[in-house]
Formats: C-alpha cells, sequence, structure tokens
C-alpha cells in the first residue's frame, strides 16, 4: 500500500514533464458481460484509451470506478482493486486508462485486461 503511494506521489509531483508514465495497475475489467462489451467487441483494440469515472453514490461500492470507452460503459474496475484508484481519483490525480489486451475467453473476467496510469 505504501509503495503505492509511493508511485503516486512520484507520479503528481513529475507530472510537468509529461513525458512518460507510470503503470498505476493492471486489472481484468469488472461486469463485461452485463454492459456494452459484447456489442463493442469487434470495434476495441489494444492501446485503445479508455475514460474513468468515478461514482462514489454506487449502491454496491462507495470505491466504485466505471470503465468506459468512446462514452459506452463497458465494465468497472474490479472492487479488490478499486480503493487506491478511488481516492486518488478523489484527490482530483489526472488517472488514466487504456486496453492492455483483448483475449476471445468464455470467462468474461478474461476478455479485457487494462492498466490505469499517470502521466509523468
Amino acid at each position: 500500500m505504501r509503495t503505492l503511494i509511493a508511485l503516486w506521489m512520484l507520479a503528481l509531483a513529475a507530472s510537468a514533464f509529461g513525458e512518460a508514465s507510470i503503470i498505476v495497475q493492471q486489472s481484468p475489467l469488472a461486469g463485461f458481460q452485463f454492459y456494452q462489451g459484447k456489442a463493442l467487441w469487434d470495434e476495441l483494440k489494444a492501446g485503445d484509451t479508455l475514460t474513468l469515472v468515478r461514482e462514489p453514490d454506487n449502491a454496491y461500492d462507495a470505491n466504485a470506478v466505471r470503465v468506459e470507452w468512446n462514452g459506452q460503459r463497458l465494465g468497472y474496475i474490479p472492487r479488490r482493486e478499486n480503493a487506491d484508484v478511488a481516492r486518488q481519483m478523489d484527490r482530483g490525480a489526472p488517472v488514466k486508462a487504456r486496453i492492455v489486451k483483448l483475449t476471445q475467453a468464455r470467462n468474461p473476467w478474461q476478455r479485457i485486461l487494462f492498466e490505469v496510469y499517470v502521466d509523468l
């Protein structure tokens, strides 16, 4: 936990340079089967930019962070991995995300791997 916080602080302190990024975490997409992932599957590509949207009033998870692609909801950062990202977003950190890997798998948790990062 302290290491992650230190990385956040380093990334924020160095953000004025804007030439590199620090990957904060990689996660599978939660909820792929419930949102637009199936309908958009053929359009998605590794490297695509994702939008993270904080949902502090989410009835199921106060740390919920929605993941969108071109304004379409794909799912969420998994609950077990969203607390630090949610906290940083609440503090105004410039958190970004992108698709790392797409996999044709029956298990929806294995379909999209994405990373959360902060530009330096």
